[in-house]
């Protein structure tokens, strides 16, 4: 025992004392009173709050050839993948104290940080990639990194190099990093390095998400980005932020960032198309509806009762089979994405088969089974009836008749098989049905931080401006009129619908004289009205209730939607014109729109800025505890790629339609 006391009292003399004394002495500029950066001493200032601020991505980090400590080739990208990854640049012998040698120290203290932080060892990769493989070869760097091995065990530090300048300079040139060479006056005659110091930080989808320079190059502050971007992206299911008490989800945010699209080294990072077999977790999505989360309801007798694991099963595989559209393109998981919050993040209004539009924007399916009215003009009232519209649209699957959907899910292996063992009976309208409500009856999400404090007397589970906000939810700003609160359980909906003056204002209102269009990522024009008229189709009109009613009054209503989840449901409202939860309380605040029709509880509520973004943060709370657990489960299921053995094998890939020959086989 004395001698592991002893052991640990040596390394901690070496971290602390004996390593930043070598430090001076190997770096003679410094001992000789050459000012020292930030990142030597402590800061003069104290450093944000994790998870206070944003670190937005500012594009993909660049791939190359490298050589590791026992001079194998690898792929940068490789090394950097899976992990956050601190990479700098750096020369063996350089002399600068405020270049090389700062971010070698910077790099020691996080090395050190790793011993006693498992949650920092476990997420970040340091990169040390030489400026010269002409003298720093793996040999050399592999040495080079012996000399910190003193910062202890734990944590990851790769120290490498490249074969040749040929394969570093298009590295460099990617990272926009620069050198000089000039001769040195040293009796070697050998050469002195000049370069900017840049260290990048990069998350697991390869994104750069900060880069610091001399004066910002610190432990800490460098510790505060990493944990803000953990608490972004938590690998924890439903953890709680430990700043905002909010709910963090890491599975849960819109498709493709398109950072760096204009690069050709542009790599998606889209989580159902890089990580959708990593992240897939099968859930126990029974249990969950017979015992929903904190905050809802039970659910009818009579839909616990329907339910077993291997109707929900089939189900789900249902909901992800792209074969089920006309063509084998198209689930209906590509318009309620399951990372996106069972809507779809990315597009005001839907888009369905080949492109084709639809009026309205995909509503959420978390908690809709709850819902008593389908649909944004609440045409239809059970599940298993309504699955059938999207089906048929033209402009969502396509199919041409209930007999065609029934008639291809025969002839696809497997699926009547597991029709009869599920149900008994061969595959039918009710049973499609019944299959995939079963599914969508298990989507329930809640247990968030509202719930915990408004039904689970969890005090400190609400911070301070959401405990406002919901203050003004159920006083002045009146949102609980429509958005139910019960004593026991809140679906935040009243099965109603209103006419708020959205869809009048779409219908009727006056367009601007100029519209600004999206030509790639970040390249916008403003284009004329009158162009976009004489090229484009006039969108379609939307009425809302009346078109199923043909009742005047009735006009521009729609379906108060629920709540829960709202802050990963967006965009907002029946067409979708709001993007963020801020537009849609400053639309209420003003009113709504006036109209003949208007909603008699739309009115001015007349809040400050402040109780704006308290009820912002108000709404922000009712994101639920289980909503990773849902989208893991969805990434499990297979999304109905086309085979050889599938009926419409030989029509979709070998030849064209001709004529009824589909018919006749």
């Amino acid at each position: 025992m004395c001698g592991d006391y002893l052991s640990h009292f040596f390394k901690r003399l070496l971290q602390l004392v004996v390593f930043p004394l070598l430090l001076s002495i190997w770096n003679p500029a410094y001992a000789n009173g050459q000012q020292p950066a930030p990142g030597y001493g402590e800061l003069g200032y104290d450093v944000p709050p994790p998870g206070t601020y944003q670190l937005p991505p500012l594009g993909m980090a660049a791939n190359g050839e490298v050589l590791n400590e026992q001079g194998e080739s690898q792929q940068l990208h490789d090394l950097m993948r899976g992990k956050y990854a601190l990479l700098s640049f750096m020369y063996s012998n350089c002399s600068d104290v405020n270049g090389c040698p700062l971010s070698s120290y910077v790099f020691y203290k996080l090395k050190a940080l790793m011993q006693n932080q498992p949650q920092i060892a476990d997420n970040l990769r340091l990169i040390s990639l030489s400026f010269d493989p002409q003298r720093d070869t793996p040999e050399v760097m592999k040495l080079y990194g012996n000399s910190f091995k003193y910062a202890g065990e734990k944590g990851e530090w790769r120290f490498l190099t490249t074969a040749s300048e040929d394969a570093l300079q298009p590295i460099l040139t990617a990272y926009k990093q620069d050198t000089q060479r000039e001769i040195s006056i040293q009796s070697n005659g050998g050469y002195d390095y000049a370069h900017l110091l840049r260290v990048f930080l990069i998350d697991p989808s390869l994104q750069i998400r900060n880069i610091y320079s001399v004066g910002f190059l610190h432990s800490d502050l460098i510790e505060a980005d990493l944990r803000t971007l953990l608490l972004e992206n938590n690998a924890t299911v439903g953890e709680t932020h430990a700043v905002t008490g909010q709910q963090t989800n890491s599975l849960s945010r819109p498709g493709d960032s398109k950072s760096g699209y204009e690069s050709s080294s542009y790599n998606t990072d889209t989580l159902a198309l890089t990580k959708r077999s990593d992240l897939a977790k099968p859930a126990d999505l029974l249990a969950i509806a017979q015992q929903p989360p904190l905050g809802l309801p039970a659910l009818q007798q009579e839909h616990i009762q329907n339910l077993s694991s291997e109707k929900i099963s089939l189900g789900r595989r249902l909901f992800f089979d792209r074969r089920l559209s006309l063509n084998d393109t198209f689930s209906c998981a590509m318009c309620h994405v399951p990372e996106q919050g069972f809507t779809h993040n990315e597009m005001q209004t839907a888009v369905g088969l080949e492109g084709r539009s639809v009026r309205r924007n995909s509503p959420t399916l978390y908690n809709i089974t709850y819902s008593k009215l389908l649909f944004h003009d609440g045409r239809e009232f059970s599940l298993e009836d309504q699955v059938w519209a999207p089906l048929l649209a033209k402009n969502e699957m396509a199919n041409p008749s209930i007999g065609y959907v029934l008639n291809k899910i025969r002839r696809i292996p497997d699926y009547q098989d597991e029709f009869e063992a599920v149900y008994g009976e061969a595959v039918s309208m009710p049973l499609v049905g019944d299959a995939l409500a079963a599914y969508q009856r298990t989507l329930l999400s809640a247990d968030s931080p509202f719930d915990r404090w408004h039904y689970g007397n969890e005090h400190d589970a609400l911070n301070e401006s959401a405990k406002r906000g919901f203050d003004l939810f159920t006083g002045k700003a009146a949102c609980s009129s429509c958005h139910h609160i019960g004593e026991d359980s809140a679906l935040f909906m009243d099965h109603q619908l209103h006419n708020t003056g959205i869809g009048f204002r779409a219908s009727m209102g006056k367009k601007p004289d100029k519209k600004r269009i999206v030509l790639a990522p970040g390249v916008f024009v403003d284009v004329e009205q009158s162009i976009i008229d004489k090229v484009g189709e006039p969108p379609a009109k939307d009425l809302g209730l009346y078109e199923i009613t043909q009742n005047p009054s009735d006009r521009w209503k729609y379906k108060t939607p629920g709540l829960r989840n709202v802050a990963l449901t967006a965009p907002y409202m029946h067409n979708g014109v709001f993007s963020t939860l801020d537009e849609v309380v400053e639309f209420y605040d003003q009113g709504g729109i006036p109209n003949p029709a208007l909603s008699m509880l739309m009115f001015p509520l007349n809040l400050t800025e402040t109780e704006k973004a308290d009820l912002v943060e108000f709404l922000k709370s009712l994101t639920g505890s289980n909503v990773d657990t849902l989208v893991a489960d969805a990434f499990a299921a297979p999304v109905g790629d086309l085979t050889i053995s599938d009926p419409n094998w030989a029509n979709s890939l070998t030849r064209p339609l001709q004529g009824e020959s589909r018919w006749r086989e």
